[in-house]
């Protein structure tokens, strides 16, 4: 494989747009070529930074905010002007080349990562414990209410920080590998737990984590890694019952296909029937003939149903 062809398929591959196949030439040619792994290294680090930023802002700068939008709204004689009026001070529309659009929407997105991080250092420390010096604490406000006679009202949420280390054959570090796999707001930390799960899926409660990710993760991306975890576990009852599932109600192609991919790994006298099912219902072309392959290399007709 090329340099520049890897390079090209590194999106995919971390979207899990790719074959099983694809997927393992791509990784021995990771593993002989330093230049790709770094800009494979690169990639990750943009999209976890996209994952993970999160917007901060003043109680100065909300209201503010609200005022011009009070504003805005009285002075609007027509639906949408003030977002028209946004997007004109940006210097493009929707209607500029799709080329440019995706350019658009990433400045949009770096805007509000570098925004949430680069806040006044004056405000940084502000909302510290007294009393306990040297303590890491997340601290994030909630909720703010004017009040009378110029007072404000700020509810805070203050969080200590601890910091566990370990192997992740440790019991411990696995518990909260788990939980972090589940947790509902920040798939950006489930996708990070599953990818650390999926090393380890000899255990029977890690495979159980990863058949849950798989199946009830709303996140492609978190199922598409839990399915990598479960690569070795073709012949698992649960872990094919799980991919039935997925095949038939997933609905991501992608996941479809490396469902199909881990069954067909040991192709058993079902999963005819269930790939002619899938044939019946799949209205993705490339999803189909995937499937096709699969009944001609079982020597089933895709129209026996």
């Amino acid at each position: 494989m090329k340099c520049d062809d890897a390079k090209s398929a590194i999106p995919l591959f971390l979207y899990g747009e790719l074959s099983f196949d694809e997927e393992g030439r791509l990784e021995a040619h990771f593993d002989e070529c330093q230049s790709c792994r770094g800009a494979l290294a690169r990639e990750r680090l943009l999209h976890r930074a996209f994952d993970q930023a999160e917007l901060s802002v003043t109680s100065d700068f909300l209201t503010q905010a609200r005022q011009q939008l009070r504003t805005g709204i009285a002075a609007s004689t027509q639906p949408h002007s003030s977002w028209n009026s946004f997007f004109e001070r940006l210097n493009f529309r929707w209607h500029v080349p799709t080329v440019m659009q995706p350019v658009g929407a990433l400045a949009l997105i770096a805007l509000g990562f570098f925004g949430a991080h680069l806040l006044p250092p004056e405000l940084a420390g502000r909302f510290s414990p007294a009393g306990v010096a040297g303590v890491p604490v997340a601290t994030r406000v909630r909720y703010v209410e004017p009040q009378t006679a110029g007072k404000v009202q700020i509810v805070i949420e203050e969080t200590q920080q601890k910091t566990l280390s370990g192997n992740l054959d440790d019991d411990n570090i696995q518990k909260f590998l788990m939980a972090a796999a589940k947790d509902p707001t920040d798939p950006g930390l489930r996708g990070e737990s599953v990818g650390l799960l999926m090393r380890h899926p000899e255990s029977t409660e890690v495979r159980d984590a990863l058949l849950y990710n798989l199946e009830h993760d709303p996140i492609a991306g978190v199922r598409l890694e839990a399915l990598k975890g479960l690569k070795g576990y073709a012949q698992d009852p649960e872990v094919r019952k799980a991919l039935s599932r997925v095949l038939l109600a997933d609905k991501n192609p992608g996941v479809r296909i490396q469902a199909i991919d881990l069954l067909i790994q040991h192709n058993e006298d079902q999963d005819m029937g269930l790939m002619q099912e899938l044939m019946r219902k799949e209205d993705n072309g490339y999803v189909r003939l995937r499937c096709e392959k699969a009944l001609r290399d079982m020597r089933a007709s895709p129209g026996t149903f």
